[in-house]
């Protein structure tokens, strides 16, 4: 009986900006897109782009070979895939840029290849490296940037390079709507710290309230902008804070920032409070790269130009 193959051409969907919301995603996407007969699984995206956390999601309990504080699994579990005979793993995952550093690409393509043959699921993080050394596609592959776009590749693509040239130009604006999000917070925190969610807006971010915040938006925009002109460095503290300036500030998603605050290009704030008359919440947004307010309705316009 011929295979059936999913009609997906692709998805599209924000890339969320803490671990807690990535991980989240990483569960939907298993959900919706993931099927129990997929063995390779190709993921691309910048160091620090939440991958691994997404990964998290869709596999809970994958043995992660490499993780974001630099403990690294050796040897490497791929390299001796079946092995332990009935109790080997059934999913492996590998990090296709930390290991290249120590073996040649073309042993971890036959490392992958030997383990799909064997039945074994294999997770492949900087799949776009990986791609010209073997002779099957992804069947399922996923783009993190400032989207996460989901697709099955099939002989006519999409390639693991066209979708890794999308994310790797799209990731800037998520690195600075996330930093201006923080210096908005920043502001806010004594008053608000507990009273509004995150949410998503193509090149920017939405701060939502239950009730209409007392908000004076033009001096918020003003802080933030005089914090984007002194060039502050912008680091990572631990897995919930980083520092601004000499100021550390809660986050759950650190590492996905610009280095220097002036980083930041085309910061404004929306001109008055939105409100969402779907789900009753108040939204601050803020957004980045000289997007324009003409009409707010097409923030997320499809097509629409990075």
């Amino acid at each position: 009986m011929p295979k059936t193959r999913d009609a997906l051409m692709y998805s599209v969907y924000f890339a969320p900006r803490g671990a807690v919301r990535m991980t989240e995603m990483g569960k939907l996407l298993a959900q919706r897109h993931l099927s129990p007969f997929d063995r390779l699984i190709g993921i691309v995206g910048e160091a620090g782009s939440g991958k691994s956390m997404l990964v998290k999601g869709m596999f809970p309990g994958l043995e992660m070979t490499n993780d974001d504080n630099g403990v690294n699994i050796r040897p490497l579990p791929l390299l001796s895939a079946g092995e332990g005979g009935f109790f080997s793993p059934h999913t492996y995952h590998v990090d296709l840029r930390f290991e290249s550093a120590f073996t040649q690409m073309s042993e971890l393509a036959d490392a992958v290849m030997r383990a799909l043959n064997m039945g074994k699921r294999v997770v492949v993080e900087h799949f776009e490296m990986l791609e010209p050394f073997i002779p099957v596609k992804a069947e399922l592959l996923i783009g993190v940037g400032e989207e996460i776009i989901v697709t099955r590749p099939t002989i006519f693509g999409p390639e693991a390079k066209e979708i890794a040239g999308i994310v790797f130009q799209s990731i800037k604006y998520r690195k600075m709507a996330h930093t201006a999000e923080d210096l908005v917070e920043r502001m806010l925190w004594n008053r608000y710290k507990e009273n509004f969610q995150h949410g998503d807006v193509r090149h920017g971010f939405l701060l939502e309230f239950d009730q209409r915040p007392e908000v004076d938006i033009s001096a918020v925009e003003e802080y933030v902008r005089s914090k984007i002109a002194q060039s502050l460095p912008v680091s990572y503290v631990d897995e919930e804070h980083i520092k601004i300036g000499d100021n550390i500030h809660h986050c759950t998603g650190p590492r996905m920032h610009v280095r220097f605050t002036n980083e930041i290009e085309g910061f404004s704030m929306s001109p008055e409070i939105v409100h969402d008359p779907l789900s009753g919440r108040y939204l601050l947004v803020g957004l980045v790269g000289g997007a324009s307010w003409d009409d707010f309705r097409h923030l997320n316009r499809i097509g629409k130009a990075k």
